[in-house]
């Protein structure tokens, strides 16, 4: 278990002990003056120029989420100024499975993976860190509508329904975005893994309903434009924490289309620009086009379909009878009939019943150990709906406490048994019949026998609702796997020790504003001499003096740095205009 001390209890207690297993401490002392350096300059570029071009609540939503520019912000401290909008922040190690990160978000709790990108990557990374996470999500989270968007996106995706395809493409993006900011990784290592991404994502699978949700919300919070077409600003957090694409977006060659209920049939590819961006013309927009996706998921069309799609996730899902009875567990098979309507299900492994989703007494997992299964529908040559009966109507039917039954559904299936006792909603509408001496079949096929124990016959005309995830989280301890693959910490060379001292230096002067030009002068010398290709210390040092001679000497070495890796030219060219 992480420690999760660090955060207030208010933080930890709104959310479910399930995903208090991805919380991680933020470390911060492991942040290098390197680090702190990167951040700073992408802060300060994207300042400079999304002032310009950002949606209006990004730059006084720095000030209301406590993100400063000169230091990489304590998300403990961040928490304290959330708090004020109704939100916290937490930190993670990288990418977390999808619906946990909805669920995150559902809870207005932002996941803020703590890592910051290597100073190489420094315009773009696919992976998550810090700049992405505190300078892209969390001023645009200041915005009531668009907070409110974002915590229902999270609602409805925390409960959208995930194919095994999915659980692949998480496991190899989270692995090439590690091996992409892992120091001193061999560069075949990081092809492969950006083969293996690539093979995935050009496989060109029908969307779950996870990844339709995700397509939404990669063009929408992660590189959403807003506004007039023909002039929009940027609110997406990939482009402003990106001071490439940032401005690569404007560009006219870069399309722009109205944003609509057809973003989730979008792909993307996380390693390469992307070649149009979707434009919403407020936030209250989006929340419409989120409901209108919502309305064609599982979680409110139910029936054999979402049934379907649990069973080929093969992960822990829930289905809401007509009763509202909720079932919830790994479901691996259904008997359908002519006009498709489930009339049996079964679960194998830990099943839960609920309702109203709370865990009925006594139908947890230990009760459920082995899996679970029920018929569904209406009785043969008998026009109403069992839980539509009234006590008198059960007692007509035989359908009562101490009486031995024998009925058929109009599936053919048919249940024997000793009626127990019965379990009723709140409505007074029977949901659950136990029996116990019990046989179910199914023409020739017995689906419940005596020996199995006591039968818990779910009622229920059909199928409402299919959903990701259990009624009730507390009913599965581990209902999220954590990945097995690890971040990677690498041990310091003493040449990359010596580096980050001279990047300390220059910051306490800046500090501390005590400082010579000779100072100066030395880190520059000792630079050059040891770590010539370095430009972001020496754009630092041009920051700081005011000695012409020392100026001429760092533009000249400057220069020599682009002619030699012409890559960087605009890297330090925007350095020197920041100045």
């Amino acid at each position: 278990m992480a420690p999760i001390a660090a955060y207030s209890e208010e933080v930890i207690e709104r959310l479910p002990a399930h995903l208090k297993q991805f919380i991680a401490p933020q470390n911060y002392e492991e942040y290098t003056p390197i680090n702190q350096a990167v951040w700073r300059y992408v802060m300060r570029k994207n300042i400079s120029y999304l002032k310009d071009v950002a949606h209006q609540s990004y730059i006084g939503g720095l000030k209301k989420t406590g993100v400063l520019v000169e230091s990489i912000p304590n998300i403990y401290g961040m928490n304290r100024i959330l708090k004020d909008i109704g939100w916290a922040a937490v930190a993670v190690d990288g990418f977390i499975p999808p619906n946990a990160f909805m669920e995150f978000q559902a809870n207005k709790v932002l996941v803020i993976a703590s890592d910051i990108r290597q100073l190489e990557h420094i315009e773009y990374t696919p992976a998550p860190d810090i700049i992405h996470e505190a300078s892209g999500h969390a001023p645009i989270i200041a915005n009531p509508d668009y907070a409110e968007f974002l915590r229902r996106l999270g609602e409805i995706g925390a409960k959208a329904i995930l194919s095994k395809y999915d659980i692949d493409l998480y496991e190899a993006v989270r692995k090439l975005s590690i091996l992409k900011e892992a120091p001193g990784v061999k560069q075949k290592d990081i092809d492969a893994a950006e083969l293996e991404v690539n093979v995935l994502q050009n496989q060109h699978e029908e969307y779950s309903e996870m990844a339709q949700i995700r397509n939404m919300q990669w063009w929408s919070v992660e590189y959403g434009l807003i506004g007039e077409m023909n002039n929009p600003k940027i609110y997406g957090a990939g482009l402003l924490s990106s001071i490439g694409e940032s401005e690569w977006c404007m560009r006219d060659d870069v399309e722009k289309i109205p944003y609509s209920v057809d973003v989730a049939q979008v792909g993307f590819d996380i390693t390469k620009p992307q070649p149009q961006l979707f434009v919403t013309p407020n936030f209250a927009y989006l929340m419409e086009v989120l409901e209108e996706l919502a309305n064609t998921l599982s979680v409110r069309k139910g029936g054999y379909k979402g049934l379907q799609r649990l069973i080929d996730s093969k992960a822990i899902g829930t289905i809401e009878l007509s009763t509202g009875l909720q079932v919830s567990g790994v479901f691996t098979q259904m008997i359908m009939n002519d006009d498709r309507e489930v009339i049996y299900f079964k679960t194998d492994g830990p099943t839960a019943l609920a309702y109203r989703d709370k865990e009925l007494i006594g139908h947890g997992i230990k009760a459920h150990k082995d899996g679970y299964s029920s018929p569904l529908g209406m009785l043969k040559s008998v026009n109403l709906p069992i839980e539509n009966m009234t006590p008198v109507d059960l007692k007509a039917y035989n359908l009562y406490d101490g009486q031995r039954l024998a009925f058929e559904f109009e599936s053919g299936i048919t249940v024997e048994g000793l009626n127990i006792t019965g379990i009723r909603n709140v409505k007074g509408k029977i949901m659950l019949i136990q029996l116990k001496d019990c046989t179910v079949r199914y023409g020739k096929e017995v689906l419940f026998k005596p020996e199995f124990g006591v039968f818990d016959m779910a009622i229920g005309n059909n199928i409402v609702s299919a959903f990701a995830g259990a009624a009730d989280s507390s009913s599965f301890p581990n209902l999220y796997a954590v990945s097995k693959t690890k971040t990677i910490k690498t041990k310091k060379k003493p040449k990359n020790i010596a580096l980050e001292q001279l990047y300390q230096s220059v910051r306490s002067y800046r500090t501390t504003k005590r400082f010579s030009s000779s100072d100066l002068e030395k880190v520059f010398e000792t630079l050059v001499k040891n770590h010539k290709n370095d430009w972001l210390l020496q754009i630092e040092l041009l920051e700081l003096t005011e000695d012409s001679s020392l100026i001429l000497k760092i533009k000249k070495h400057l220069a020599e740095i682009i002619q030699n890796k012409p890559e960087l030219s605009r890297l330090i060219e925007s350095g020197i205009r920041l100045i």
